[in-house]
């Protein structure tokens, strides 16, 4: 290569090595402006059947996670570790239309846990957990279909009024099965099947209302036990004041006799 051509070919050189240069510029740039979603591990975001879905099933996950896509539309959460859902869990997804919670080990839900999901949510699927009782008013609103089944329930009043306030996932209600109950012969037994006979609400109503009436008639014995005391003690403070009064001289006694008639009147 002769130093002319050498000459010709440094101009092009710096021109590539400075093009190249800016281009990973460009690409650091971006790469701020722009960063990549950091998901929590196990979990990946996917389309199907034209849904945006994100999977965080089998991830050894112990709380919802925060960072998932406000635009999601399917969200799975099934087999891992959540012991709980606290309020507005899930208050940044308003366009999600399912919800799969199953094979966890949630064992309370707090009032306000589906916060936000009312209008769109449909199905919600809380099978396979540890939940023994939980408020209706943890479902306020939710238009959802659920999936109740394969829970340790505790069958009562309270499992009876959350029947009734929400809409049960077709094919689960026989899975809603009484670990234990206020009445031994319903263990084992499925709930839909206790209720048909059975109103624990209209048993919980009678029991509180009989220990009302014994509470009262227990005060009410009270204060009669009291005024027959004190009209007891005051009539022998009475009797014992006549003997001394009659064991005075009899002037005296007169005048005593005239003050306690004037204060017993």
């Amino acid at each position: 290569m002769t130093a002319a051509q050498g000459l010709l070919l440094r101009p092009i050189t710096m021109g590539l090595l400075l093009q190249n240069l800016f281009l990973l510029l460009l690409l650091l740039l971006g790469s701020c402006l722009h960063p990549a979603a950091a998901f929590p591990k196990g979990c990946y975001p996917s389309e199907e059947e034209g849904l945006k879905t994100f999977r965080c099933s089998n991830a050894q996950l112990t709380e919802v996670p925060r960072d998932i896509p406000n635009d999601t539309n399917k969200l799975y959460l099934d087999f891992n570790q959540i012991p709980f859902l606290p309020r507005d869990a899930f208050r940044d997804l308003p366009l999600l239309l399912e919800l799969d919670l199953s094979h966890n080990a949630i064992a309370r839900i707090e009032t306000g846990a589906f916060q936000g999901l009312a209008e769109h949510l449909h199905s919600l699927d809380l099978s396979s957990n540890r939940l023994v009782s939980v408020s209706k008013d943890a479902f306020s609103n939710l238009k959802a279909k659920v999936n109740l089944s394969n829970n340790p329930w505790l069958c009562d009043c309270r499992l009876q009024e959350l029947i009734r306030a929400v809409e049960l996932a077709a094919d689960s209600s026989g899975g809603i099965v009484c670990d234990s109950s206020t009445q031994e012969e319903h263990v084992g037994k499925a709930f839909l099947q206790v209720i048909a006979d059975t109103d624990f609400c209209n048993v919980y109503k009678k029991t509180t209302d009989i220990a009302m009436l014994v509470t009262m008639f227990g005060w009410f014995a009270m204060v009669i036990s009291y005024l027959v005391y004190y009209v007891r003690q005051n009539q022998e403070d009475a009797r014992r004041h006549l003997e001394y009064l009659k064991s005075l001289p009899s002037k005296q006694r007169r005048s005593e006799e005239s003050s306690t008639i004037s204060t017993v009147v």
